[in-house]
């Protein structure tokens, strides 16, 4: 006599992540493409508007509050990598402030 076949039981589905997630993955790559601009703008020496970035960053960071907080963990590297560009951006900003001006 054979024993029917059970199959194992699947493992719990893991919880959905939270649908802002998408939303907030898609302002950091939208603040980190204007980010490398910005880079780029003032390596070569080009005037910057960066009129709006401190509300982007703060909109960015309140929708992160709001997550769960393991949602939230997920995205501590992603948001360290936009601190260290906005950083690296005022350091370029800060350089190119104190250089004199070029004489024509």
């Amino acid at each position: 006599m054979s024993l029917p076949f059970i199959p194992l039981a699947a493992p719990p589905a893991a919880p959905a992540a939270d649908p802002r997630i998408a939303v907030v993955i898609a302002d950091m790559q939208a603040l980190g493409a204007m980010l490398n601009v910005a880079q780029a703008l003032a390596a070569s020496g080009q005037a910057l508007a960066l009129a709006g970035l401190d509300d982007q960053v703060g909109r960015l960071c309140a929708t992160v509050l709001d997550l769960p907080p393991a949602d939230g963990r997920r995205l501590r590297a992603d948001l360290h990598n936009l601190r260290r560009s906005v950083e690296t951006l005022g350091a370029a900003l800060r350089t190119d402030q104190s250089s004199p001006p070029c004489q024509p």
